[in-house]
């Protein structure tokens, strides 16, 4: 087995450790990078996947730029609800094979799957409700029926998604980053290619546009199937001999997904919230946002592989035994997170003159007011960047160690009730938000997106006191 992104020897022994020249335990940056740059690179690859969409969806009219904005973040809570099976998993195979338990990891992992198809339903019956979901939320008539188009084949493909997630929790828990990178790369070419092909050539307009995810993404998911199955990976975790459902297993798979997915959702609501505030604001607000969106999310490119690399890392040095050493290893991770996205962060600000024109067709009159105003929020953003290392890196670790409960909690307490109100009244002004009893200061997307700046902060301290308290030494998967 190739793991010389965990040790060069024993796979069992502690994570990116090393002896310096005095015989003291220090940490192998060379050992973490091998692991978290395949990691970086697939959060390249969705990156582009992301922006493959907006560009396309962008390219067909202003309005259907807003329309993807308004459902964007809506579909990602709906995903992280009912397909939260797969995000455990990468834990549970780390700590599992950190104790050299490999065939734990294979069944883990089936189990999974089988959770995924059990799911699957949830998803076919929320696609074609579209229209009952949008409909509290007062979106203009034509942007509503263009998120419509694009609402039902996203969601119903969602579960071919989510068990490519599987396979890739597979590949990550046990240090083989390579392979989730070959699937995403997969995913992405196939949606760069449909996406012309269902959106301008076979007419579908943004509806083509989620035809082609959903289609992108079982080609993915084949190439990790086939993948799984390899005689290579039979030798060592038996992939294709524990595949029986059992149904006690799969419910504790359901459970745990459901805790660990709390923390997703609870912020991908809160975002989706936000999101709409802008597009009910105007067209041009709710087109900034998107675009400042997208390429905020390009500090999302280190710091998944990071992040990632830190559930891995952790998970495995407490299956070891060494929860000491996953303090200090995780806490590592977390700072180069925070410096890697704030970095870019600031980056993304000063090109985004440069950057935003991409994103549009120049023929249209509602362009520049969206640019302009685009240009302003991702100073904002960068800020939002620096704290959303602290919580990405923060969360990623406690998921290593099985913590998902308080870090759920902490997630939709400030979320719900804090960067949801603030982000009302401080985006509206009186008698044009969505209720009454909340002050309306006004201040449009400036305002949203301040409170977006005030929400990570608080979160991202609250999750880093959480993992720097120990209190997740106590926990086992």
């Amino acid at each position: 087995m190739d793991d010389v992104a965990l040790t060069a020897t024993d796979p069992r022994a502690l994570p990116a450790q090393r002896m310096d020249s005095s015989g003291h335990a220090c940490i192998d940056h060379r050992a973490v990078f091998a692991l978290a740059l395949p990691l970086m690179l697939v959060g390249g690859v969705q990156f582009i996947l992301a922006l493959t969409d907006v560009w396309f969806i962008g390219h067909i009219s202003i309005a259907a730029l807003a329309a993807g904005a308004a459902v964007q973040w809506l579909i990602a809570v709906l995903v992280f609800v009912f397909g939260s099976v797969a995000l455990p998993l990468q834990a549970i195979v780390a700590q599992a094979c950190g104790a050299g338990r490999y065939r734990r990891a294979t069944h883990a992992t089936w189990t999974a799957l089988w959770a995924t198809l059990c799911v699957a339903p949830l998803f076919l019956g929320v696609s074609v409700g579209g229209h009952i979901v949008l409909a509290p939320f007062g979106l203009d008539l034509s942007i509503e029926r263009l998120a419509n188009e694009f609402w039902f084949p996203r969601l119903c493909g969602a579960p071919l998604g989510m068990a490519a997630w599987v396979l890739c929790g597979f590949f990550n828990g046990i240090g083989q980053p390579r392979m989730t990178l070959v699937i995403s790369v997969t995913t992405v070419l196939a949606n760069v290619a449909l996406n012309e092909v269902f959106i301008f050539q076979l007419a579908l307009g943004v509806a083509g546009s989620g035809w082609a995810t959903t289609t992108a993404q079982a080609c993915g998911l084949l190439v990790g199937f086939l993948t799984f199955l390899n005689a290579s990976y039979q030798r060592t975790y038996g992939t294709r001999l524990i595949n029986r459902p059992q149904a006690k297993r799969i419910i504790d798979q359901l459970r745990l997904g459901f805790l660990v997915g709390l923390s997703y959702s609870g912020n991908m609501l809160g975002y989706a919230l936000f999101q709409l505030m802008q597009v009910r604001l105007s067209t041009s607000d709710g087109a900034a946002t998107q675009m400042v969106m997208m390429l905020a999310s390009v500090t999302y490119i280190p710091g998944s592989g990071i992040a990632s690399a830190a559930t891995t890392l952790v998970g495995r040095s407490i299956g070891a035994g060494d929860p000491g050493w996953a303090m200090r290893l995780g806490t590592h991770v977390i700072v180069l997170a925070v410096l890697c996205m704030g970095g870019i962060g600031v980056f993304v600000a000063l090109s985004g003159p440069f950057l935003l024109p991409l994103f549009v067709n120049a023929n249209n009159g509602d362009t520049s007011e969206a640019m302009a105003l685009g240009t302003k929020l991702l100073w904002i953003a960068a800020g939002c960047q620096i704290f959303d290392g602290l919580v990405y890196g923060s969360n990623s670790c406690l998921r290593g160690a099985g913590d998902a409960i308080v870090p759920a909690a902490f997630v939709l307490l400030a979320s719900l009730l804090i960067f949801v109100p603030m982000a009302h009244s401080l985006t509206f002004a009186p008698g044009l938000g969505w209720v009454t009893f909340l002050p309306q200061f006004g201040w449009g997307a400036r305002g949203g997106w301040l409170a977006n700046l005030v929400y990570l902060m608080l979160l991202g301290t609250a999750l880093f006191l959480r993992w720097y308290s120990r209190v997740w030494q106590k926990i086992r998967l």
